[in-house]
């Protein structure tokens, strides 16, 4: 065999001048190879090795696709410029156009911020006015009550169970309490007169305690017989002009307070106050102008029965010239009905009642106060 020809590059159709022809089998081989996209050369063959040859075979399936050639690396990529990239797309310049102001700096930094977090601080602050409110509510209660009580003294008022232990304290007071506290020496009424004169009352003599036999009108006594008698208490005033004398009684009954409050509905139902046959009696003084105070110179009265302690209070008022009088006035309806007779002109019915309105108070006010000082 003769040494083989160095072969020329491989081209596809038909040989060119000088080249060696391919056989039948080479051709075949080429024309049934897939054509690739890119065109590539063929490698040459080794000189140093004969080119083997193939035999044919009955049936072979298509060679594969020749490999894509590699493409050569890439040249280094220069290092970017200081300015910014290119944009792929670019974008029209923007139209420039007022700008708003920018706001100023502040020009202290701001407030640290709380220890209490932001949430706990509302709880915190409803809590603590909830107790403040509940304090106070709670001083103006008790000084509410402290109030009521006192009160219920002064305007006449029953009191429960409270009333109750006030009624043994004030059935108490005839014994403990200075005679000059239930009845003070002068007692003064502003616009107490008739036309709204002021009045000023002496007392001229006090009576000794007693029983309450022989000291009031026998009816009378059996009105009040249901509430029972601890002990009576008199005292007799004389106005300024030493004309008109008052006799001012307390009564201590045995009864509690709804036997008091008993007594006062029948009173008023029955209008007892109103009876000149149960008028109390008078306490003459000697040596005063009070002399000669008896039941046929009584020209006006008034009789209250109390519902907050054991007491009737009782006025009754005459003429210190001794004077009869035959058509004496209940003090409080001649005042309501504006009454003209002689004791409402003369002034009586307003010693009457000022006086009784007087005497009540500084009751009240001792028994509210608990001041108790030896007699």
């Amino acid at each position: 065999m003769s040494a083989p020809r160095e072969a020329a590059p491989a081209q596809e159709g038909a040989p060119r001048a000088g080249e060696t022809p391919r056989s039948a089998i080479d051709l075949l081989d080429t024309g049934l190879a897939p054509r690739p996209r890119i065109p590539a050369r063929s490698p040459a063959p080794d000189p140093a090795r004969p080119a083997a040859r193939t035999s044919p075979q009955p049936t072979r399936p298509p060679f594969p696709p020749h490999p894509a050639p590699t493409r050569p690396p890439a040249p280094p990529t220069p290092p970017p410029s200081a300015g910014p990239a290119p944009s792929p797309h670019p974008v029209a310049p923007a139209v420039p156009g007022p700008r708003a102001p920018l706001p100023p700096f502040p020009a202290a930094p701001p407030h640290p911020a709380p220890s209490i977090p932001a949430a706990d601080a509302p709880v915190r602050g409803r809590r603590r006015g909830r107790v403040v409110a509940a304090a106070v509510c709670l001083v103006l209660g008790v000084g509410l009550l402290g109030g009521a009580a006192a009160g219920s003294w002064l305007s006449g008022e029953a009191g429960g169970a409270d009333a109750r232990g006030g009624y043994t304290a004030a059935r108490e007071m005839w014994h403990s309490t200075p005679v000059d506290t239930l009845f003070p020496p002068t007692l003064t009424g502003s616009g107490a007169g008739p036309g709204g004169a002021d009045r000023v009352w002496t007392r001229i003599g006090v009576a000794p305690d007693s029983g309450c036999a022989g000291a009031l009108d026998p009816l009378l006594l059996k009105a009040l017989q249901p509430v029972g008698c601890v002990r009576l208490l008199r005292a007799t005033y004389t106005d300024a002009t030493s004309s008109a004398v008052t006799t001012v009684g307390l009564l201590f009954t045995e009864a509690g307070p709804d036997a008091m409050a008993a007594l006062r509905a029948r009173f008023g139902d029955e209008s007892l106050g109103d009876r000149d046959d149960l008028m109390p009696r008078p306490y003459a003084v000697e040596g005063t102008p009070a002399a000669r105070f008896g039941d046929r110179q009584r020209a006006s009265w008034t009789v209250r029965v109390l519902t907050d302690a054991p007491v009737v209070v009782y006025s009754v008022t005459g003429f210190a010239d001794a004077r009869t009088v035959t058509d004496p006035q209940p003090a409080d309806r001649a005042l309501d009905e504006g009454t003209t007779d002689a004791p409402v002109e003369a002034g009586l019915t307003y010693d009457a009642k000022g006086i009784a309105d007087r005497v009540e108070r500084a009751l009240r006010r001792t028994a509210a106060t608990g001041t108790k000082k030896p007699s």
